[in-house]
């Protein structure tokens, strides 16, 4: 492209102008990208803290009959395995919450500390 006078009268030379755009399109396109993946990677830490207290709860629930400690226990040691930690778990009547914190990527620290809330009991109105 040859240099053209601009409305001023100024020459104005638009060389490497393509290149500059293509740099700044292809780094908005890598903040998108990454954007996407934290947003991945945190709603996935969410979804498995989630399962975690879900499972943690079903299992205490299921050994209420043993005793509410180790019910809990239990629950305790389903929420370690899930790579979680049970936070508190009470007892409501014949029904059991849990309370579980996730193990956030390490990437993902600085926003926060996935946590669950889960209750499982028998259902109610029995079978029909």
């Amino acid at each position: 492209m040859s240099a053209r006078p601009g409305v001023l009268g100024v020459l104005r030379d638009e060389r490497g102008s393509a290149t500059i755009m293509g740099l700044a399109a292809a780094a908005v396109v890598l903040l998108a990208f990454t954007s996407a993946l934290y947003l991945v990677a945190a709603t996935a830490a969410r979804h498995r803290t989630e399962a975690a207290a879900d499972l943690a709860a079903l299992t205490a629930a299921s050994r209420l009959l043993t005793g509410a400690e180790q019910a809990c226990a239990t629950a305790g040691r389903v929420a370690s395995r899930m790579a979680a930690r049970m936070t508190r778990c009470e007892l409501d009547g014949w029904h059991v919450v849990v309370h579980v914190e996730g193990v956030p990527p390490p990437l993902l620290v600085r926003l926060g500390v996935p946590r669950a809330t889960a209750r499982a009991g028998p259902a109610l109105g029995g079978v029909r």
